[in-house]
């Protein structure tokens, strides 16, 4: 299948097509971020050059959507932004200096995962930042099985490794084919805070007293507040760098 990568600067209309096909990529509840909802609406106004959809050749059906920000990491990782909250806060309120390109998703409806559609996204991503003189692309990946692990902590989940020796979990392990280096876990990445009814919405489940939980889908437990009304969760993710190669 022959395919092409549009930006929405250039073709801006394609992104109605992706709404009506991504209601299944995220779970409910991964929707509803303190800071990166705050954020997110503004992507296509104000960064249309970093938010890419990916159509077949003829007839531009619409396979997959990433979207990116560029911002500032010194390259050390202990420096390295808290996760995808801190990365989106910084693209917007801190536009000077920025040099480097962060994902911050690479959307796939579920018929169409698998098929390395993924790989593609990641290489048309290396190439934008390259476009634009950024040094590196730098991902908060959402490890995908990490959800059947959530009591385990993110530090070492990260490091969990396949009897061949590569990552164990999926996504990441899509990351490191593609070349890139696993540069820090975030374990507090993307802040989602709501209402117990909320919660309880997006979750399926009941929380009928104070406690932690843990949810379908969830990376990591919910801590449940009956009294004052409140979900607070931290959804981990594990930073990765990819390299973008310098234009001559």
């Amino acid at each position: 299948m022959e395919t092409r990568v549009i930006t929405h600067a250039e073709r801006p209309e394609l992104a109605d097509r992706w709404d009506a096909l991504a209601g299944d990529v995220w779970p409910e509840y991964n929707k509803h971020g303190d800071i990166l909802n705050l954020y997110w609406p503004r992507l296509y106004d104000e960064w249309p050059e970093y938010q890419l959809v990916l159509c077949e050749e003829v007839g531009d059906k619409v396979l997959a959507e990433g979207h990116a920000i560029p911002c500032r990491w010194n390259g050390v990782p202990g420096d390295i932004p808290a996760g995808i909250d801190a990365a989106i806060e910084q693209g917007f309120e801190g536009k000077n200096g920025h040099n480097v390109l962060c994902v911050l998703a690479i959307e796939i409806p579920p018929g169409g995962q698998g098929a390395g559609l993924s790989r593609v996204m990641l290489r048309a991503m290396t190439t934008l930042a390259a476009a634009h003189g950024l040094n590196d692309l730098i991902a908060p990946v959402r490890p995908n099985w990490k959800e059947r692990y959530p009591l385990a902590s993110i530090e070492s989940y990260a490091s969990w490794k396949r009897d061949d020796g590569l990552p164990f979990d999926p996504w990441i392990r899509v990351h490191h084919r593609s070349g890139a280096d696993q540069i820090a876990p975030a374990p507090h990445s993307l802040r989602i805070t709501g209402a117990v009814s909320e919660w309880e919405a997006w979750t399926e489940m009941r929380f009928p007293v104070t406690g932690t939980y843990v949810f379908p889908r969830g990376l990591a437990p919910l801590d449940i507040d009956v009294e004052a009304d409140t979900g607070s969760y931290w959804e981990p993710n594990v930073w990765m760098r990819h390299r973008v190669p310098r234009r001559m």
